[in-house]
């Protein structure tokens, strides 16, 4: 074990953990109306609850564990409970870790990768804002999440004799280069957000009414939170404090910076003004483009790939008008679009200098890298589609997946949490007035006004 490491991946774990909370719960948060802020925070703090828990019972377990299917997924048994990682010594050794996967203790690893699976479910939540019941929300993501993302975990990132006995087919046979998760975590979700959005069908009004972000302020606080843990979750993908972890860092921060200055050229061209949403977007665009990619790039690599996504992304967050699906906030052309962009840039602009040592079509590579990069991405792509479809039309026609008309127009938050983000009516001349109507008396003498 190597204290170094070790402390390092740590520090990644929680960074990728403020992604989620606060971050994306903010990002998500900000952007939608003011009567749905206080549900969108909660499907992503729902998501950490729930993957949490599936995760240590036995996500880790189907992820990491021994491949038992053509390296489709790991044996759910194996770890269950994180039986086998865990010391049973007594006195000095009680709760001694019995593995190390690399040179951190499994337990570390198995923390670092659930923060992943958390904001992989969290992610999709965006594709249906406004209309979704909380509770079959997290029915839809512990299915998706056993169904769907655990496998596609061990299929990219359960390298055989490394992080698994034996591991997924991406990583091992195919060999495509997903250094972070560009097809585990945003192809995956952004084509799940993609399915749901065509179950659950358009918000009430849209596209003719405008449905603007209710606090642009929550937005820009969000995107900070997000590029800050990135960078655990980029660079803590090297599972070391090395010089890997070093180049995702620095081709994270530039491709980021390059991306958001793409977004923003866009819209100056396009609509004669740039705007703090495009800013966030671009921002999320680069670092959901460089994820893939942050160990084949060099920088300049790095600034060409976060400039050329956030481009495609800006421009693919129109084609819901074109074709009539409402992602509510852009999960498809930012998640989706911009998980293939790095995916498949990766075939063009690898360079053997980087730590993954694969050149690209750019660098005298050929098609090799390429091809390998479009199987992946698109085996991911299809299979992520096509079971959230199946989930979510199965739960749709059973229990009914969106709330209904007058609900959704009421304001979710008020209907389904019995809460309102921001109580703006002046309190009565009684002294207190309760802020929903389910709320007749206060929990405690300290919420009554004095």
């Amino acid at each position: 074990m190597d204290t170094g490491d070790t402390a390092w991946m740590m520090t990644s774990a929680a960074l990728v953990l403020a992604m989620t909370a606060p971050g994306l719960a903010l990002f998500y948060g900000g952007m939608v109306r003011t009567k749905s802020v206080l549900n969108m925070m909660m499907m992503s703090y729902g998501a950490l609850g729930l993957i949490s828990v599936l995760w240590v019972l036995y996500g880790y377990s189907m992820a990491f564990g021994n491949d038992v299917f053509h390296g489709l997924v790991g044996s759910p048994t194996e770890f269950a409970g994180l039986k086998g990682l865990i010391g049973t010594g007594t006195g000095d050794n009680l709760g001694v870790a019995t593995q190390l996967v690399g040179t951190i203790p499994a337990p570390v690893f198995v923390g670092f990768q659930a923060v992943f699976a958390v904001i992989t479910v969290a992610l999709i939540s965006g594709a249906i804002a406004d209309r979704a019941k909380f509770g079959v929300w997290m029915l839809f993501a512990g299915v998706w999440g056993t169904l769907v993302y655990f496998p596609v975990a061990h299929w990219v990132f359960a390298f055989d004799g490394v992080t698994a006995p034996k591991g997924g087919w991406i990583a091992n046979q195919l060999k495509a280069i997903d250094f972070a998760g560009g097809t585990a975590v945003h192809i995956n979700a952004g084509a799940a957000g993609l399915a749901l959005a065509l179950v659950l069908g358009k918000r009430i009004g849209w596209p003719k009414e405008q449905m603007r972000p209710h606090n642009l302020t929550l937005v820009m606080i969000g995107a900070g939170l997000l590029w800050f843990g990135w960078f655990g979750f980029n660079a803590g993908s090297a599972v070391a404090a090395n010089g890997t972890a070093g180049v995702a860092w620095i081709n994270t921060f530039v491709a980021t910076a390059a991306a958001m200055l793409g977004w923003l050229l866009v819209e100056k061209i396009r609509d004669g003004h740039s705007t703090s949403l495009g800013a966030a977007s671009g921002v999320v665009a680069g670092l959901v483009g460089i994820t893939p990619s942050c160990s084949s790039v060099n920088p300049v690599g790095a600034i060409i790939l976060g400039f050329v996504t956030a481009v495609l992304c800006a421009l693919a967050c129109g084609l819901k008008y074109r074709f009539g699906f409402d992602d509510s906030l852009d999960v498809v052309g930012v998640h989706l679009v911009g998980g293939l962009a790095g995916t498949l840039l990766v075939g063009f602009l690898a360079t053997d200098v980087a730590p993954a040592g694969v050149n690209g079509l750019f660098y005298g590579g050929g098609f090799d890298q390429l091809w390998r990069q479009a199987i992946g991405a698109g085996a991911v792509l299809v299979y992520s589609f096509v079971l959230a479809y199946i989930i979510g039309t199965i739960i749709n026609r059973t229990i009914g997946f969106r709330l209904d008309e007058e609900s959704e127009a009421s304001g979710i938050d008020y209907v389904v949490h019995a809460e309102t983000a921001y109580d703006l009516t002046p309190v009565g001349a009684s002294g207190f007035r309760p802020s929903v109507g389910t709320a007749a008396k206060p929990r405690s003498d300290s919420e009554v006004p004095a």
